[in-house]
């Protein structure tokens, strides 16, 4: 016979997080007047980061209310992104003040090491919390550091500390080129010329074909071509802007913003208009808070001198995740999502930004096409080695005397970036190693000091490839071994977590690096091949360059 037992239920209340009327308010006032659009949750996440220092439960789950999204929504974008600081119900805020000290290659190289550890001994971390960065892009004046917005070259635990002291955290702007000294020298009036229609599309696209320009941020993909693939597709397009170079030893992109915007914000109006774009969106690394309020003035002063409508170029700015750097992850971060890489195909040139056909370029790309129109294919081909077409801007650092961003040649050596540009290697230093593209571009040894430096070539023969021209030079005071370990540590940092090969094995080949005893290298290579072969992105495809190379030509170091 069943029995029916009456089981009285304890009241536990409301399920979730209940609201605060306080928060709300408090979110109500800081984004009154403001259109609440899905895209723009990260932008209104830096907003409360930036006003309140953090982002607690309570302001998400205001937002939440705001926005009518899902908290769980809200927190797996806030929490994939280095710069925000989530705060969960019992924990405590972070300090008021953040001194972000950068730990990639060229920093670790000029003593970082030295200088997060005098911090986390010197500093009162109830007032200043001490954290380790990635690249900061500012590698030719390494150790760099950050408190608050204020970049700080060759930083020392002295400087910082004062710093924080006398409270200077705003960006520092650097002298630049503005619109009116833009015009000055002819600025714009090659964009009236495109738009007016005196020189079409298929014209402009030649003109890119004949000088060789290629994809200057990594992929090397001919710039005339893709413009092709994105005109073929039915309309309405977009545009997008890729400023987040986030590859350690990169830097030419905030040099080229730092000094002369116009020439890339012309460049992106010219190919938009090529294309048929109907709208331009600017995404900028957060590394770089004088870049970015370099941009915010200058798009308003394009705006007010009726050179572009209001809103058509849309700065969007980055949150601290190097894998935003992938045009696809970048676009997911636009679209206010966590930054993952997209399956491919379809390709962002037919299904990209929003849904739509997408033109993509970094800023040096775009920087050269004024160049190119106005003095002509043939010259900016000319300025390359023979078999080399164009210019490049080369972000040199390490051990060498005089780093910074070099003009010269495509194809040119590192011999002769380190001899000709650089002013020879640094006082005391013998040259033994170089980076030819970054921290994805492998580790080549000193005899191979010829090897002409562009897209494929003798460099693709050596498995390596020169990416984002990111040159940093070792010595005889470096051990390879550490730097690949620097750099598989970056990647396991920097990995997106969406796939196994990629998540796993830079956890796995760290783990194996960091080994006192022999490399068990068939199990190296093992992981190699899946990493290559199985993950989505680049990130984890070129992840085992730097340890192939370790394995290849410094096995004395093993």
């Amino acid at each position: 016979m069943n029995k029916h037992v009456n089981i009285k239920r304890r009241d536990r209340g409301p399920k979730g997080r209940p609201l605060d009327d306080a928060a709300l308010e408090e979110m109500r006032g800081l984004f009154e007047g403001l259109e609440l659009r899905r895209d723009l949750l990260i932008e209104f996440l830096h907003n409360i980061q930036d006003t309140y220092g953090c982002l607690s439960a309570a302001h998400i789950r205001a937002l939440s209310e705001l926005m009518r999204l899902p908290q769980a929504e809200i927190y797996e974008v806030a929490s994939f992104y280095d710069h925000f600081d989530v705060v969960r119900e019992g924990e405590d805020a972070p300090a008021p003040l953040t001194i972000r000290v950068c730990d990639s290659l060229s920093c670790m190289m000029a003593g970082s090491e030295t200088v997060i550890s005098a911090l986390e001994n010197g500093a009162d971390p109830s007032l200043i919390r001490i954290a380790r960065a990635p690249c900061m892009g500012r590698c030719d004046t390494a150790p760099a550091a950050r408190v608050g917005d204020r970049e700080v070259d060759h930083a020392t635990p002295d400087d910082l500390l004062r710093l924080a002291s006398e409270g200077g955290f705003d960006a520092l702007v650097p002298e630049y080129i503005n619109l009116f000294a833009y015009q000055e020298y002819g600025g714009y009036a090659l964009y009236e010329k495109v738009r007016s229609g005196k020189i079409g599309a298929e014209a402009l696209i030649e003109a890119l074909s004949d000088a060789g320009l290629r994809g200057l941020g990594g992929a090397g993909f001919p710039a005339g071509k893709k413009w092709g693939f994105v005109r073929s597709y039915e309309g309405p397009r977009l545009m997008t802007v890729n400023g987040d170079e986030g590859e350690p030893g990169t830097f030419k992109d905030r040099y080229l913003l730092e000094s002369d915007p116009h020439r890339a914000l012309e460049g992106a109006l010219i190919a938009a208009h090529a294309v048929a774009a109907e709208r331009i969106y600017f995404y900028m690394r957060d590394e770089y808070p004088a870049v970015l309020a370099i941009l915010r003035a200058e798009i308003e002063a394009l705006e007010a001198a009726g050179i572009i409508d209001a809103g058509f170029i849309e700065l969007r700015r980055g949150a601290g995740a190097y894998i935003c750097g992938e045009e696809s992850a970048m676009i997911e971060s636009i679209e206010g999502k966590r930054g993952l890489p997209r399956h491919r195909p379809p390709y962002i040139a037919e299904v990209g930004l929003f849904g739509r056909p997408t033109l993509n370029h970094n800023v040096e790309t775009l920087w050269w096409i004024r160049d190119i129109v106005e003095k002509g294919a043939k010259w900016f081909a000319d300025q390359g080695k023979p078999g080399h077409p164009g210019p490049r801007s080369w972000s040199v650092s390490g051990r060498v005397k005089e780093p910074g961003v070099k003009l010269a040649p495509a194809g040119v050596t590192v011999r002769e970036l380190i001899d000709d540009y650089c002013g020879g290697m640094a006082e005391g230093h013998t040259f033994k190693a170089y980076l030819p593209g970054g921290a994805s571009g492998g580790i080549l040894p000193a005899s191979m000091d010829g090897i002409p430096l562009d897209f494929g070539g003798e460099l693709a023969d050596a498995d390596a490839f020169v990416g984002s021209h990111a040159v940093v030079v070792l010595s005889d005071k470096d051990s390879v071994k550490e730097a690949t370990l620097n750099l598989l540590k970056f990647f396991k940092h920097e990995s997106c977590g969406q796939c196994t090969p990629c998540r796993g094995g830079t956890e796995k080949m760290v783990s194996l690096l960091e080994g006192d005893g022999p490399l068990d290298e068939e199990a190296i290579r093992d992981l190699e091949a899946v990493m290559r072969d199985a993950s989505i992105c680049g990130l984890g495809q070129a992840a085992p360059n730097p340890v192939n190379h370790l394995l290849v030509h410094f096995r004395d170091e093993l």
